[in-house]
């Protein structure tokens, strides 16, 4: 399981350029106007072989002066219960602010891991202006700027050596299935349905459920460990914003799993959010199931399950090689099917198919359709081989992998779908040279 880094600060100091630099997406370039999808805010970063999730925590301020301070507050408290680290941005520019005060304040009473980052420095003049945050009492100062990248190399060095070692435990042994929604949806109705107690609290109150807890599942011949996010919360300080939170909570949830089952409420249908989650799971490459509970509540014709499916399918594409369960965690329809898909999901993200196999079926397939041709050159693909990966990746070997575009990678991903069962789980295709 990664580690979780949250930048926060003040607006216009930068976090999203530096979460831009980190994750190297030049797309989630923030968009000021209401609306944008809060999944920009989340990215995968790795330095030195090292993966991280990154979270931007100034995507989810309102920008209205009255609740200002408010809002960053409650993003900073959020951005404390669920990292592993804290990057808290300042701008040399500007200097110190009453807010920088105030949320360095609560960064000093929290205890987590702190990096006051001094961004704009971009040049070495403005270095000795950074002094001047000593005072907010955080330790060193890294000097960067977001825009260049100079210092961030410093700063991900030190980022990365504080991460506490994994150690091992018995939770790695067994396949993990994580139970991830937006709030309500019934995530621990499902629960407390297939273990067949309450083990977690159940409350209309979006929100009640708090750390991942393991459970372990074994009977009717199955062994596997459910992660849920439950427990009542403690201390109830924040008034979350539920999208942030929800998201938040995914990422954690999502990284511990092997396979997820994205619940959505059959009654409202599939919004943003659910969407948020979604790609939560396809970029941390997670196998899928999605489960449309509460399916009891539905008005239902002949029809009803194949257009539901349509509407979801339309949502999710390109990836809709993904198994759909309509269920309902309260009357307990199809719960053993939601497990039994889940299995197959796994199993179809474990398994590994021979070289010998592989080339048969896929040279065929590039013999049929090849790649095109790009300025006259013939482009070839001699090999295929599948890499001992935890997720399914497959390297082609090309005399030219430079011109091999993503429409033809999409075709052989196609064709690896059409020939192996490979449902519920995101594939990586790689070129490399022969």
């Amino acid at each position: 399981m990664s580690n979780i880094v949250a930048i926060v600060g003040r607006p216009n100091t930068g976090k999203s350029t530096l979460f831009n630099r980190l994750t190297e997406s030049r797309q989630a370039i923030v968009d000021e106007t209401a609306g944008t999808t809060r999944d920009r805010h989340y990215g995968k970063a790795e330095w030195n072989g090292v993966e991280f999730s990154v979270i931007d925590t100034g995507g989810y301020v309102n920008d209205s002066d009255d609740i200002f301070e408010e809002e960053i507050n409650k993003q900073v408290e959020l951005a404390i219960e669920e990292a592993d680290v804290i990057l808290f941005m300042v701008d040399v520019i500007t200097g110190v602010s009453d807010l920088d005060k105030a949320v360095a304040a609560i960064l000093r009473r929290s205890g987590k891991k702190v990096f006051l980052t001094a961004n704009k420095v971009d040049n070495y003049g403005l270095v000795s202006q950074s002094y001047e945050f000593y005072s907010l009492g955080l330790g060193d100062i890294y000097c960067i700027s977001a825009m260049s990248g100079s210092g961030t190399g410093d700063l991900l060095d030190a980022i990365v050596g504080s991460f506490t070692k994994e150690t091992k435990d018995e939770a790695i042994d067994l396949p993990k299935f994580t139970i991830v929604g937006k709030p309500n949806v019934g995530k621990s109705s499902l629960i407390n349905a297939l273990i067949g107690q309450d083990r977690s609290i159940v409350t209309p109150i979006a929100g009640t459920t708090r750390d991942s807890i393991f459970v372990r599942y074994n009977k009717f011949n199955h062994d596997f460990y459910i992660v849920d996010t439950a427990g009542l919360r403690k201390k109830n300080k924040v008034k979350e914003d539920i999208e942030f939170y929800s998201v938040m909570r995914s990422v954690r949830a999502i990284e511990q799993a092997d396979v997820c089952l994205l619940l959505i409420d059959a009654t409202i249908g599939i919004e943003a959010q659910d969407m948020s989650i979604f790609q939560l799971c396809q970029r941390n490459k997670k196998g899928l199931v999605i489960v449309v509970n509460k399916w009891d509540l539905v008005e239902k014709d002949n029809h009803t399950t194949e257009q539901y499916k349509q509407v979801i399918y339309n949502r999710i594409a390109p990836f809709t090689d993904v198994p759909i369960v309509f269920a309902s965690a309260v009357t307990k329809q199809r719960i053993h099917k939601i497990l039994e898909t889940a299995i197959e999901v796994y199993q179809n993200r474990t398994q590994r198919i021979s070289t010998s196999k592989l080339n048969e079926v896929m040279l065929a397939a590039i013999d049929a359709y090849g790649p095109p041709a790009v300025k006259g050159k013939l482009v070839k693909i001699k090999y295929v081989t599948q890499l001992p990966t935890p997720v399914p990746s497959f390297v082609f070997f090309a005399n030219l992998p430079q011109y091999i575009r993503d429409p033809y990678k999409r075709y052989l991903e196609n064709k690896l779908r059409e020939n192996f069962n490979f449902s519920g789980v995101p594939i990586q295709i790689f070129i490399r040279q022969k």
